[in-house]
């Protein structure tokens, strides 16, 4: 009898043992994924009062099988870029500068893994595919983006309302992003320019920076910007992409419609909390950084033809180099003695005969 006292009373301790490691196992929170992602000092997801709740996600799709595998796991981050064949042709493409930029770089060849490439056409695709990168096919229902679409004609601002259509369905998605052009050159890491506030709904570049992060007197541009999905950001990007019908706003860019907006006070009205970034980090061609060892970006911007921008950016990659060739070999000031070549090819190009635009 006492036997089979003592031996229940083992089994109930090995019950209890057992109870308590799957308890462990099903129920302690997986912080893996924490520490895992480089991004994740960075990138963080909005207030919980902003947060998009997953009840009413659309079942997985292509788009979200794209999404997830260049995100940064449980943090929903990503970069992503828009391409067609113009920009992934000929023996120097855009892509392949964008690309290489990401080599070059200081602390961002690692930041390839969450690069998303949007293409709008199958030779794009193709090549994205081609490069093992991740991919993913926009369907443009029968509205050719193919070719180079010269700066303000009416197929390059189609373009950019079809682009802003998708980034806010990615919104939606729950997804966080930086948007970067391709013609944006990487080559020091963003994310530690960044401002980790998560209550900064959306950082964004500018052609001009006058000193004052939170002056919308600064001109944006829509070419490099990081947003956090949220409430805020939705309604923004909802509200901005019905604008393209509005009759006041037909001839205009999706930029300057955005900026309209901004100046009558929608950024206010939604409660969102706009950065707009410093030229001395996040430069281009309309301003350049004034420091090699800072700057983050540099973007093709103030250029109208690919032709004239891919001339212009071989000629910054070719600055970078020598910069840091000479930062290894010397201790002096090597900001002083290393310049940005001018950006001729750039310049020359508004002097094209402005019909070709229409």
């Amino acid at each position: 009898m006492d036997y089979l006292k003592n031996r229940a009373g083992e089994l109930a301790i090995t019950l209890i043992l057992l109870v308590g490691v799957l308890y462990i196992l099903l129920w302690t929170p997986d912080i893996s994924n924490k520490f895992s992602s480089p991004f994740h000092q960075y990138c963080h997801q909005s207030p919980a009062s902003n947060q998009i709740t997953t009840a009413n996600t659309p079942p997985r799709d292509e788009l979200e099988t794209a999404l997830d595998g260049a995100s940064m796991g449980n943090n929903k981050t990503l970069i992503i870029a828009m391409v067609n064949k113009a920009y992934v042709e000929g023996e120097t493409s855009m892509l392949s500068l964008f690309l290489e930029s990401f080599w070059l770089g200081e602390n961002t060849r690692f930041l390839v893994n969450h690069l998303l490439l949007v293409t709008v056409d199958q030779i794009a695709f193709d090549r994205c595919k081609f490069l093992r990168l991740h991919c993913y096919r926009l369907v443009t229902e029968g509205v050719d983006f193919g070719g180079e679409k010269l700066y303000m004609s009416k197929e390059f601002i189609k373009m950019m309302w079809r682009r802003t259509l998708f980034l806010g369905d990615v919104l939606k998605r729950g997804y966080s992003f930086i948007f970067t052009d391709t013609d944006v050159m990487w080559l020091n890491n963003p994310f530690s320019r960044l401002s980790r506030d998560e209550n900064e709904d959306i950082q964004i570049s500018c052609d001009q920076f006058y000193g004052n992060p939170w002056s919308e007197a600064n001109p944006m541009n829509t070419g490099f910007y990081f947003v956090r999905s949220n409430t805020k950001t939705i309604a923004l990007f909802d509200m901005w992409y019905v604008m393209k019908d509005n009759s006041n706003y037909t001839r205009m860019k999706e930029q300057d419609v955005l900026v309209s907006l901004m100046r009558k006070g929608v950024f206010r009205e939604l409660g969102l909390k706009v950065r707009f970034l410093e030229t001395l980090y996040f430069s281009g061609f309309c301003q350049d950084s004034k420091d090699f060892k800072v700057v983050c970006t540099v973007h093709a911007n103030c250029c109208r033809s690919i032709h004239a921008k891919v001339a212009d950016l071989t000629a910054v990659l070719r600055d970078w180099k020598k910069f840091k060739m000479v930062s290894t070999t010397t201790t002096n000031e090597t900001s002083s003695t290393v310049r940005w070549s001018s950006h001729l090819a750039c310049a020359n190009s508004w002097r094209m005969n402005i019909n070709s635009t229409n």
